[in-house]
C-alpha cells in the first residue's frame, strides 16, 4: 500500500514537472515567434527605407541628369544636338523610370524570389555604374519562405551599402550555389579590405550581418585582409520557421 502511495506519488510528481516544462516550451517558443515576427518587420522597414535612399540617388544623379541634358540638348537644337539625340536621351530617362517603378512596388518585390531580387540589384549598380557587378546561380533552387528571404536580402543588402559606401571596390561578384536542400551565398568585392581586429568603421554592419544570420540559424563567415578586398559567405539549411 505505502509502495503503491509512493509510486503515485512520484508519478503526480513527473507528471508536474513534465507539465512545467512543456508549459515553459510552449511559452519560449511563443516568444522566440514573437521576436522572428518583430524582427522581420524591422527588415522590411529598413529595406524601404533604403529603397527610399535608392529613389533619392537615382531621381538626383541619374535620372535627373538625363533630364537636365535634354533641356540642355532641346535648348541647343538649332546647334549641334539632333532631334534624335533628344529622343534617345528621354527615351533612355522613360526607362530608368520604368525600372525605378518596378524596383520599389511592393506587390512586384513579393511576388519575385530572392535571387530575381538580387539581381534587380546588381542590375541597378551596372545601371548607374555604381560597381561593376555580376551575379551567378549554381545548381536547381528550392522555395525559401518569403520571411527567410526578407532576412537573407537584407543580410545581402547590407554587405553590397557597405562595399559601394566604403570599399573603393571596382568589381562585386555574388554568386548563389543550391545543393540539395542546402544554400551558399557568396558575395566577393576587390575593394581596400579591412582589418577584422579593428571594426570602427564596419563594425555596426557586420554585426548586424551576423545577428540576422542567427535569426535564422545561418552560418556567416566574413573575411577580409588590407588590399585583398573582403568576401562574405552565408550557409542556410532549408528548414521551416
Amino acid at each position: 500500500m505505502i509502495s503503491l502511495f509512493l509510486l503515485s506519488g512520484v508519478t503526480i510528481f513527473l507528471f508536474l514537472i513534465f507539465q512545467k516544462k512543456k508549459i515553459y516550451l510552449i511559452k519560449k517558443q511563443v516568444i522566440e515567434k514573437k521576436q522572428f515576427d518583430d524582427e522581420i518587420i524591422n527588415l522590411q522597414s529598413e529595406i524601404k527605407e533604403q529603397t527610399l535612399r535608392n529613389i533619392s540617388w537615382e531621381l538626383h544623379d541619374n535620372i535627373g541628369q538625363m533630364l537636365t541634358l535634354a533641356k540642355i540638348q532641346l535648348q541647343t537644337l538649332e546647334g549641334n544636338a539632333t532631334l534624335d539625340e533628344v529622343k534617345n536621351t528621354l527615351g533612355n530617362a522613360l526607362h530608368e523610370v520604368r525600372a525605378l517603378t518596378k524596383s520599389i512596388n511592393p506587390e512586384f518585390l513579393k511576388s519575385i524570389s530572392l535571387f530575381d531580387a538580387v539581381d534587380l540589384e546588381i542590375k541597378r549598380y551596372n545601371r548607374l555604374n555604381f560597381i561593376k557587378s555580376d551575379l551567378r546561380q549554381e545548381g536547381t533552387t528550392f522555395k525559401i519562405s518569403k520571411k527567410i528571404e526578407i532576412v537573407l536580402f537584407r543580410i545581402l543588402q547590407e554587405f553590397f551599402t557597405n562595399t559601394i559606401k566604403h570599399a573603393q571596390a571596382k568589381e562585386l561578384l555574388v554568386t548563389f550555389k543550391f545543393d540539395e536542400d542546402n544554400l551558399t551565398i557568396v558575395a566577393k568585392e576587390n575593394g581596400i579590405g579591412f582589418n577584422l581586429k579593428n571594426l570602427k568603421n564596419n563594425g555596426i554592419g557586420i554585426f548586424n550581418i551576423q545577428k540576422r544570420g542567427k535569426l535564422i540559424n545561418a552560418e556567416i563567415n566574413i573575411e577580409s585582409e588590407i588590399g585583398a578586398g573582403s568576401k562574405l559567405t552565408i550557409n542556410y539549411k532549408k528548414q521551416e520557421i
